[in-house]
This record gives structure tokens, sequence and C-alpha cells, in this order.
């Protein structure tokens, strides 16, 4: 009986030692194939919080952790309208727990939790007008509003960043090619395998020019040729070089992170990470453009105003 019991702790310890190792596909890549979603990580703050000055994310006891969680959640119940969690405002709670967390802040790289200060060129870009219907206008036409309420794109790497509802993405993999489908925007990325070059510098698009390769069991995504009208957190198009990976961690949670460079916007490199849960739902249809009432009610709305 001892001897069983021995056996049975030494091969639990083994098991938990060894780390999981992804399926492969018919024709050898690592399997990420399935749809993810990562509800969960909404409104993670993007930097360290002032609440932690002075600490790192691996300076934090599991007690910490777990207390910020729960505050975190506090909060979000407090800020909705009288505290009230009954009826439509029990869609937070039932879609979104972030409690469950898997970072407290989103940068992980530098160690501080901070985007790097931004180069001259990048101040004089980021004091540039930030076209949104929350910073109170003008709405003289579409083009006041950012593109994400006009239904276009939120580039890379924001396309990975939850929004308030629509956090599902779906992987599908054929030989040579991943393909990333988000279903916000319902953009799709294809992402070349085979080692060819980057596009030529003049070709610029939303989600960029991706490149893939697998180190292990990880996908590693390279995307240049940004667009300067929607590349992240107005940094320079024609320099600004963003690499993902997306490493297994389990059967259902695959952790992604991105690293941004641009020498002309920051004066160093930064990464930000998050981990996505497997969804065992598919995408859903997310008609933007033919329901963006926002749009029109905003723009109505300014000559409503205008007229009275």
């Amino acid at each position: 009986m001892l001897r069983f019991c021995l056996s049975a702790i030494l091969g639990a310890v083994f098991v938990a030692a060894v780390p999981w190792t992804p399926p492969r596909t018919p024709w050898g890549d690592p399997d990420l194939q399935g749809t993810y979603a990562n509800n969960d990580e909404y409104a993670t703050p993007l930097e360290r919080p002032a609440e932690f000055a002075g600490k790192r994310a691996s300076d934090l006891t599991a007690a910490e952790i777990a207390e910020a969680r729960r505050l975190a959640r506090q909060r979000m119940i407090a800020a909705l309208p009288g505290g009230d969690v009954r009826g439509p405002d029990d869609w937070w709670l039932q879609n979104i727990d972030v409690s469950r967390r898997s970072r407290l802040w989103s940068v992980v790289d530098p160690p501080d939790g901070k985007i790097p200060p931004l180069t001259p060129a990048g101040q004089d870009r980021a004091a540039s007008r930030v076209r949104s219907s929350f910073v109170g206008g003008p709405f003289d036409g579409p083009e006041d509003l950012n593109f994400l309420e006009r239904c276009i794109t939120k580039s890379v790497p924001g396309a990975m960043i939850p929004s308030m509802y629509s956090n599902n993405y779906e992987i599908t993999q054929s030989p040579g090619v991943v393909a990333i489908r988000y279903e916000l925007l319902h953009e799709i990325r294809l992402i070349p395998l085979d080692g060819r070059p980057h596009v030529g510098a003049k070709i610029r698009q939303h989600l960029g020019d991706a490149r893939g390769h697998f180190e292990g069991t990880t996908l590693v995504v390279e995307t240049t040729n940004f667009k300067q009208a929607s590349a992240y957190r107005n940094a320079d198009a024609t320099t600004l070089r963003v690499v993902e990976r997306f490493t297994p961690k389990s059967r259902d949670v695959l952790e992604w992170s991105a690293t941004l460079n641009d020498p002309n916007t920051w004066t160093q490199p930064w990464t930000l990470a998050m981990d996505l849960t497997r969804d065992r739902g598919g995408l859903l249809f997310y008609e933007c453009h033919e329901n963006n009432y926002g749009m029109r009610n905003i723009l109505s709305g300014a000559r409503a105003q205008e007229a009275r």
C-alpha cells in the first residue's frame, strides 16, 4: 500500500513537472487551432497602477494578487449605476470577471510595468488630436470619429486588446499559413509561414503585413507596413515593428504577447501580454456597419444642436 501511494505521489509530481505539449497538425506544425476569448482581461490597466509603485509583478504575493483581483471586481460593481448588478447590468458579471485577470497590469517589459518615454517625434505625434466621440467633438463628419467607432479597424496589436464585448478570436491553420479571425469588426489576418519577405515599403495596410514562424511551440508573428492613420498609439507607421508571440500554456490557455519596437516613437521597445482562454463556442456575426447607429446618431445630434 505504501509503495502504491509513493508511486502515485511521484507520478503526480512528474506529470506536474512536464510542460504541456500541444498536438501537431497533420503537416507537423504545433496545433493552436480553436476559438479563444479574453473577456476577463477587459479594463486591465495597461501600465502598473500607482498602488503597486516600486513593485514588480514578480514581487507580489499570491495573497496580494487575490486581494487586488477582489478589489477590481468590487470597483467594477460600484461603477455601475447605483452599484446595482441586477437587470441589464448583470451582463457585466456574466461576461466579464475581472477577478480572473491573468495579470494586474499588461506591460511586462520594462520590468517596472511602464511604457518607455516618448521620443521628441513621438511627443509631437501624441499631441495631435485624438478622434473619438468620448472627447466631445467636433462632429462635422465621420472622419471625426475613430476607426473603431467607424467599424474600420483596431489594427495591431489593438485587435487583441479586449473591448467591452466580442473579445473572441479564431485561429485556423493550413500548410504554410495561419489565419486569425476577430469577432470585433470581423477582421481577418493571413500570416504566411514560408519565409517570404515583407511587401514593399509603399504598400500600407491597417493590419500591417504579417510574417510568421514557429519557435518550438510558440507562433512568432512580425508585422510591419502599417498605415499611419491606424498605427497603434500614434506610432510612426514607417518604423513600427510589432512582434507577437502565441505560446500554448495548457490545453485551454494561450499566452499572447506583443513587443512594440519603434525608435521614432519610444526610447526603447516594450512588451504587453495577457492570456487567451479557449472558448467552446464559435464566433458570432458582427454586423457593425449594418447597425452602426452610434455614428449616425452622433452626427445627426450635432446637426440638431447646431440648428438650435
